[in-house]
């Protein structure tokens, strides 16, 4: 399997989006990392089985929370480019590219 990194906002957005779930109910937080977690898992094991939003841009969608992770498949590793609420504006985050 291949190493994935994070861009650093992408990075804070994860944070940012577990502390306000379990701000809103205990251990919620915990829940939306592990889904993060599953999600970076199987994006891992098979990076070219997600929907293409662009030439080299991928997302995956987490289960149980309104979020996908934008990625892509670069030769060395898996680059992690957004943790992105799917009611956000689409695209914001293109200028990490």
């Amino acid at each position: 399997m291949k190493p994935f990194l994070f861009h650093p906002e992408a990075l804070m957005e994860a944070d940012e989006s577990a502390r306000f779930y379990e701000e809103r109910q205990e251990g919620l937080g915990k829940r939306f990392i592990k889904a993060l977690t599953d999600t970076i898992n199987r994006i891992i094991r098979n990076p070219k089985l997600y929907i293409k939003i662009d030439d080299t841009i991928r997302k995956c969608r987490l289960l149980h929370f309104p979020y996908g992770v934008i990625y892509r498949d670069i030769n060395e590793f898996i680059e992690i480019i957004a943790v992105m609420h799917l009611k956000r504006e689409p695209g914001y985050w293109k200028s990490r590219i």
